[in-house]
């Protein structure tokens, strides 16, 4: 059938349809945030564009991010946005100062929808829905009249003399003079995301990066810990990864984690994904490294204020089992573990504890160490490391340094960033600049 722009569940039925033959300035895949910015980017700038979905509806992974609240940016300056990149940050200054922070409230705010600041710099709407951010986009590619085709997959980008001419999409031909290739990574592939974007590129000569999970949750080797542990959440430890052979630490922060039935997740934990991906010699599986997690679960207190704590506890309940002794200082549900690991008798009365086994569990509860055994699956990431080579993107427009015509944006590119609204302004910022350029 030609000229299909099917509707399906999206906020942006009675969109206008293109017609087999009519020729567009611009074709989009994918319709993530930053395919839906490249394209209004574009078509402000007077072109005819066309957007191109594999599902059935825009936006899905913008839905689910932020638990469906949407964490749409960061309050922090953009100088500090690439500090918080770890993947390649330096090569998003350019896109970084044309479309900012500040230009994405400034978007939303015109679309109707107004935003708030929350702790860690975190900017959502005011709503709290995730569907009121992709409402607000789709207001504006209605506005802009651009064609949307859903439920369309793009087989082959048309090149001719090494530069755009078109692509095929579901046996249809669309002749374009530029593509924005916007189709995300290989995260959450219920969304869509299921790393087409990768074989088209690779089809035109580009290389792609090796592809693998990040922020994503770690499991560990002793898992019965874990388990035993599970649902845990602690909002204030510390915590480092290490290389145990080489004595290195890879990652540090303090913040929020929890315990799981296969090892550890949230912020903390997910920010140091980011890095361990990156990490010299690390594959997905760590046969060949022995990373430890080690956990402070008193940060605030040096281990001589950790030990006059625990005197002070002790002298409380002189007559007390160990087991039944650190209710004050310690989760319910870490009690056990701490007890079993810190070789002290539980059924010992804690004033027959002596200062060497005293001293044993300071350290325990300052270096809580846990192996790491592998990253969890791919799908279960919140963003992919890995993608199209930045050596083989122009940073200044995001276009192919390979094909005349082509440009990149988001996700599809090699480039990640931490949670906390990172990787949704690279897809608005390089979003931006592919469709404007």
């Amino acid at each position: 059938m030609a000229g299909i722009c099917q509707k399906g569940p999206s906020p942006l039925a009675g969109s206008p349809c293109w017609q087999e033959g009519e020729r567009m300035n611009v074709v989009v895949i994918g319709g993530g945030p930053a395919g839906m910015m490249a394209a209004i980017a574009s078509a402000e700038q007077g072109n005819q564009v066309i957007l191109i979905e594999k599902m059935s509806s825009l936006g899905r992974k913008l839905l689910i991010t932020g638990k469906g609240r949407c964490n749409i940016t960061s309050s922090l300056d953009m100088d500090e946005f690439i500090k918080n990149t770890p993947g390649n940050g330096r090569f998003l200054y350019s896109c970084y100062q044309e479309f900012t922070n500040q230009d994405i409230i400034d978007f939303l705010k015109k679309q109707g929808l107004d935003v708030k600041e929350e702790r860690g710099n975190r900017i959502f709407p005011v709503t709290d829905k995730s569907l009121d951010v992709l409402k607000a986009f789709s207001k504006r590619l209605k506005e802009l009249n651009i064609s949307i085709k859903y439920n369309a997959s793009v087989e082959e980008i048309l090149v001719q003399d090494n530069k755009i001419i078109g692509v095929k999409a579901n046996g249809q031909t669309i002749h374009a003079d530029k593509v924005i290739l916007a189709t995300g990574g290989k995260s959450y592939p219920l969304t869509g995301s299921t790393g087409d974007g990768y074989e088209l590129a690779k089809k035109l000569g580009h290389t792609i990066t090796s592809i693998k999970p990040s922020l994503v949750p770690l499991e560990t080797h002793n898992k019965k810990v874990c388990q035993e542990m599970q649902g845990l959440s602690l909002r204030n430890v510390k915590i480092e990864l290490k290389d145990i052979e080489k004595n290195k630490v890879i990652y540090e922060e303090q913040g929020e984690m929890i315990f799981t039935h296969f090892g550890v997740s949230g912020p903390t934990i997910l920010s140091s994904s980011a890095h361990l991906v990156r990490y010299k010699g690390i594959e997905e599986k760590f046969e060949n490294k022995k990373i430890v997690l080690s956990i402070d679960f008193k940060p605030a207190l040096t281990e001589e204020k950790l030990d006059a704590r625990i005197l002070r506890d002790f002298d409380k309940q002189k007559n007390k089992q160990y087991k039944n002794s650190l209710d004050e200082l310690l989760p319910q549900k870490l009690i056990p573990i701490v007890v079993e690991r810190s070789k002290i008798n539980s059924n010992k009365k804690v004033n027959e504890i002596t200062k060497e086994e005293r001293r044993n569990l300071v350290k325990l509860l300052k270096h809580f160490e846990l192996e790491i055994k592998q990253f969890r699956p791919i799908d279960e990431a919140i963003i992919t490391s890995g993608g199209v080579s930045i050596k083989e993107i122009n940073p200044k427009t995001m276009e192919s340094k390979l094909v005349e015509g082509l440009y990149f944006a988001g996700e599809i590119i090699d480039v990640d960033s931490y949670t906390g609204g990172f990787n949704l302004q690279i897809a608005y910022s390089t979003g931006y600049v592919a469709g404007k350029k």
